[in-house]
């Protein structure tokens, strides 16, 4: 079961930028192989951090506003929102002690 919502251009200030917990966003495409790569990491941190951080994906093809509005200019890119903010990044593939340690940080 997946714990990762669906980020969309429609629905990311809502989910985001006025969300009452830290946001982590992952920027991605289905024909992204670093994304795929990324991808279970994302889901096993959206299930270990569910009750203190949102964890979704925005699909940058689909929803290129908003990948536009905080140059995404490559992917896989994960953003981690605190408060409305971007606050740390990941950009490429990555092993899932990084991305554990910048969460870490933000999340109390």
């Amino acid at each position: 079961m997946s714990e990762t919502i669906e980020f969309t251009d429609s629905n990311f200030e809502e989910e985001v930028l006025k969300s009452d917990k830290p946001c982590l966003v992952d920027f991605w495409a289905e024909w992204c192989g670093p994304c795929r790569m990324v991808g279970p990491i994302v889901e096993e941190i959206a299930l270990e951090y569910a009750e203190k951080l949102k964890v979704g994906k925005l699909n940058v093809d689909q929803n290129g506003q908003t990948a536009v509005k905080y140059g995404i200019m490559s992917i896989p890119s994960l953003l981690i929102f605190d408060q409305g903010k971007v606050v740390d990044q990941i950009v490429g593939a990555a092993p899932k002690k990084q991305f554990v340690e910048k969460i870490d940080k933000i999340v109390k």
